[in-house]
């Protein structure tokens, strides 16, 4: 991540406080909501397809058939159910206000730099996200590499410069995050009742990528994406096998040695 980038999330996390801010002193997390559209205003063709964030399938359009290969990645909060019921002395912050605060500022800033590496991030999970990138035929290896540099950079870069806002604003303990990426094929499709259709991406890349968030401040891969990872002469990284990964998936840690 380049010194312009660094920037672009360290305005966005202000921006997201900022609105997190404002949003409690006019009635708190009760109000946050997307208005949906009216189905009314919805004609047929706006209800067989929807907008999607995953990469290379901007519409996807009900009944259409769509099987790809994508990377998953899921990165997660540690312990927000511990902060939740631990309120901060500092600034006297309530428990459901520290975590509201805390997702406000990390949730966009992964979401923006999953972003700049061509990956698109289709749910917020709570306190974490869901995110894909796709395989480009004519260039099999790059979401490898795109995957991987946007989990260090989330990991590193744009962890620190939420930590430090955190810290800055309310004197909050530096969070730490998990990361997961797996490699598998997906369904896209879309999901939801008629009218209100979401583009979904199904496959066994999301379960893993999921199972294997739970680490602190690190990133496990699965064995699927070890076994793709392109190799090249004198190359320094090396896979270690973690025992972290959740539900019988293996994971394994990035050495660059």
């Amino acid at each position: 991540m380049n010194s312009e980038q660094s920037s672009i999330i360290s305005n966005l996390v202000d921006r997201s406080l900022n609105q997190a801010e404002y949003h409690w002193r006019n009635g708190g997390y009760k109000l946050i909501a997307e208005s949906r559209v009216s189905t009314e205003a919805l004609n047929k063709s706006a209800m067989d397809s929807a907008a999607s964030q995953i990469p290379g399938h901007e519409i996807v359009k009900e009944g259409e058939t769509i099987v790809d290969d994508f990377i998953a990645i899921v990165a997660d909060m540690r312990n927000s159910t511990d902060h939740m019921l631990t309120a901060s002395s500092s600034i006297e912050l309530d428990g459901i206000q520290r975590v509201f605060y805390e997702t406000s500022a990390l949730l966009p800033a992964l979401e923006k730099t999953i972003n700049i590496y061509k990956g698109g991030v289709t749910e917020y999970l709570g306190d974490g996200v869901l995110g894909f990138f796709k395989k480009d035929e004519k260039n099999p290896e790059q979401y490898i590499y795109d995957a991987h540099n946007a989990a260090k950079d989330c990991l590193n870069n744009s962890l620190e410069i939420v930590n430090a806002a955190l810290a800055s604003r309310y004197a909050l303990p530096p969070l730490k995050i998990g990361i997961g990426l797996a490699l598998s094929k997906a369904l896209v499709s879309l999901s939801g009742i008629e009218g209100a259709r979401h583009a979904k991406a199904y496959g066994e890349c999301v379960f893993r990528a999921t199972k294997l968030s739970g680490g602190n401040n690190i990133i496990l891969i699965d064995s699927n994406l070890r076994v793709a990872w392109p190799s090249s002469k004198g190359g320094k990284l090396s896979f270690v096998l973690s025992e972290i990964g959740k539900g019988g998936v293996q994971g394994y840690r990035i050495n660059v040695g």
